[in-house]
């Protein structure tokens, strides 16, 4: 068998289990109707089936570069694929509501263990010049995968059932694998000592903040159990921020937000994902609940907004790459904001579709030009050697954000509005719209703060060589 280019292969591999992963985030939106019905559970549970993946895969993403950089990266990277196929295959055999929040929390642990190393994996198989190019096609097709959850949901509940939209990784994971081992080259970071302490500190922070958001509407904001959660996740957050600056091997190096570029795209990403999760969330019920329309016809009617990453993004790319990457992420961030603003005036309860589609066709604009660049901006502004941190925090701030964003809105939407009518639906939808809207527009603020770039900077440096780090002109 011929080896072909290991860059393409590398980029095949690591494009297709990354949209796996990516693709799962929301692929269960457009099904919650579906699994309502057949497993039960309230709006609480349906939460979890979204965040117990997104929280276990944000919490573990720093742990999952640590480990590459210890145990090797492909090692990492067949063992997180493994375990991502089998816990599908468990999401979709579950028996009940809370085997398949089980189920989705054993998917984020691998997604977790996957994700981080496969940058790395792409970065040390592609050619220093043709890194931007690599980077921008891996960033878009990550990006698509979140947005074209709704729709590949939709349509695989409507033709087949809800398990199928887990069921789907299984072939695919294992098709992956002996791939990955034949035709991935393997590789190790210089830092091989593990965080442990900063890891535990950071998941019980994260999950106590989340766990508190999301139960605060039905157990009282007041209550004890919500109030301690809430302390309890502040107080380990802040006792893992002083952990990472006196440890010798921090899970998430401090220092890295000295660098004006990387906090605040990571500060972006992190808002940007609260209002993009938590509205796609909220409207892909919206669609089924308060319209009257099946999973398939839903997933459908937001392709003006999933689509969009496919047409935009590769002219995105190579915008980028003639006048930077700030001034087109906050571009698209400003466009992904306005479509929610746009969204939240026109709401009603019998609203017509064709006034919906203006600001669904501007989000999804938005979201492709935020998704082209972002990974390119990230990944110049650290060293080499650093750079495996670099995509594992950007990811964990991502997923952490798409957590928060759908805890966050659902507590706006269930403080005015319910399932009950379409009237109600409209009812909690606006103001959480509107929250998601304000979140982006953060986001656009924070990425603005990113150095302008400069035309004849160079490329993504080779992690095999000790070059400097990238910095761009302030």
């Amino acid at each position: 068998m011929r080896k072909g280019n290991p860059a393409v292969w590398a980029f095949v591999i690591t494009s297709t289990a990354g949209f796996m992963a990516a693709l799962d985030n929301l692929v269960v939106t457009t099904a919650l109707p579906s699994i309502r019905t057949h497993l039960g559970g309230g709006i609480t549970d349906l939460e979890w089936t979204v965040n117990a993946y997104t929280l276990t895969f944000a919490v573990l993403l720093m742990l999952g570069a640590a480990l590459g950089d210890r145990f090797g990266r492909r090692r990492l990277f067949t063992v997180g694929l493994s375990l991502f196929t089998l816990s599908s295959l468990a999401a979709a055999l579950a028996p009940g509501i809370g085997e398949l929040i089980a189920a989705r929390a054993a998917q984020g642990v691998g997604a977790a263990l996957l994700t981080p190393v496969s940058l790395t994996l792409l970065t040390s198989a592609v050619p220093p010049a043709r890194r931007g190019l690599a980077f921008g096609a891996w960033g878009a097709v990550n990006g698509m995968a979140v947005a074209m959850g709704p729709l590949i949901g939709g349509t695989v509940v409507e033709h087949l059932s809800w398990q199928w939209i887990f069921a789907l990784n299984v072939p695919i994971g294992l098709a992956l694998l002996p791939l990955a081992r034949l035709r991935l080259t393997e590789s190790r970071g210089p830092n091989s000592r593990l965080d442990i302490p900063g890891t535990a500190l950071a998941s019980a922070g994260l999950f106590g903040i989340v766990f508190a958001l999301i139960r605060g509407n039905s157990d009282g904001w007041t209550s004890s159990t919500v109030l301690a959660a809430l302390v309890a996740g502040v107080l380990l957050l802040i006792a893992f921020v002083a952990w990472e600056l006196r440890t010798d091997a921090p899970l998430l190096p401090m220092r890295l937000f000295r660098n004006r570029a990387f906090a605040a795209v990571n500060g972006a990403s992190l808002l940007m994902s609260v209002g993009m999760f938590g509205s796609i969330f909220l409207l892909s019920q919206w669609l089924q609940t308060a319209q009257g329309y099946t999973p398939m016809e839903a997933g459908v009617r937001m392709l003006p907004w999933t689509a969009m990453p496919m047409v935009v993004a590769p002219l995105a790319g190579m915008l980028a790459d003639r006048i930077g990457g700030r001034i087109i992420i906050a571009t698209g961030l400003a466009l992904q904001a306005a479509g929610l603003v746009w969204f939240a005036l026109i709401v009603a309860a019998h609203v017509d579709y064709s006034s919906q589609i203006p600001p669904l066709v501007l989000s999804g604009v938005g979201m492709a030009l935020f998704f082209a660049p972002v990974t390119t901006v990230l990944m110049g502004s650290v060293k080499p050697e650093e750079q495996g941190v670099a995509s594992g925090a950007n990811n964990a701030f991502r997923e952490i954000g798409g957590a928060l964003g759908v805890a966050v809105l659902t507590s706006v939407f269930t403080a005015s509005g319910d399932f009950s009518s379409a009237q109600r639906y409209a009812d909690g939808l606006t103001p959480a719209l509107w929250v998601g809207a304000a979140a982006i527009a953060a986001a656009t603020v924070s990425a603005l703060i990113v150095p302008r770039w400069r035309r004849n900077a160079a490329p993504v440096p080779d992690p095999a060589q000790d070059a400097p780090a990238l910095s761009p002109v302030a």
